[in-house]
């Protein structure tokens, strides 16, 4: 069993069956009893009402956070011919083929972000066994298999996150640093939140997500109103 430190305890007494009737005042609550000395990360967690038995595919795609991600994205972009250059005039970190897919081989893995043009998948296709398992390989679910690499870049750096389902039906993702004002928070979480609707699988019964949780990196998690934030966006979760 894991062990929380002391300070986790307390604060998990202390918000101990809270919930907020609105997403910003639950998040402004997390923000208020959070006390560590750097800037925690604002975590997403969902758990969805999917039959996992029938859906083969897992629900994945991405969001563009509106008040961007907080966090220092390096982007690997793998391209040929004019794209190199478009790569690198649209900010990428690292551009390359084969030299890089040699690197990546012998445990080089300096970047956050990887997009490929479809011409380059087949060249790539090897690496799928090491970035598969970190979620890095390029996927044209998500965007990240497209010529148009300077528009992909520019989502990546400004705050893209992707997202995908997890074996037992949940969706883990970072929507911003607790640095952010609660509103700004906020925004991203319904972003977010509208982005994994947005990826329901077709024909997909019952209640959507199920559940719904915001923490930071050292705090507990707290419940959100899962009623609330879909009437705020006029969807049904059904």
């Amino acid at each position: 069993m894991k062990k929380y430190s002391k300070r986790y305890n307390i604060l998990k007494e202390k918000l101990k069956n809270v919930q907020l009737e609105t997403l910003e005042g639950t998040v402004n609550l997390l923000k208020e009893h959070t006390n560590v000395k750097f800037d925690e990360t604002c975590n997403l967690s969902l758990k969805l009402g999917i039959d996992l038995k029938k859906n083969s595919q897992p629900v994945r795609g991405s969001v563009n956070l509106p008040n961007g991600s907080g966090k220092k994205i390096k982007v690997l972009v793998f391209a040929q011919g004019e794209y190199v250059e478009k790569a690198k005039q649209a900010g990428a970190d690292y551009v390359g083929g084969s030299d890089i897919i040699d690197k990546i081989k012998n445990g080089w893995l300096d970047f956050q972000s990887v997009i490929a043009t479809p011409d380059m998948m087949k060249t790539i296709a090897p690496l799928g066994k090491i970035l598969g398992p970190r979620g890095l390989m390029p996927n044209p679910k998500t965007g990240t298999v497209t010529f148009e690499i300077e528009q992909i870049i520019s989502e990546m750096k400004k705050g893209r996150e992707e997202f995908k389902m997890d074996k037992d039906g949940n969706i883990h993702l970072s929507v911003g640093k607790k640095s952010f004002s609660a509103k700004s928070l906020t925004e991203n979480i319904m972003a977010a939140i509208k982005s994994i609707y947005n990826a329901k699988p077709q024909g997909a019964k019952g209640a959507y997500i199920k559940k719904a949780y915001v923490s930071f990196t050292m705090s507990p998690s707290l419940p959100l109103n899962i009623n609330e934030i879909f009437q705020e966006l006029k969807i049904s979760n059904f």
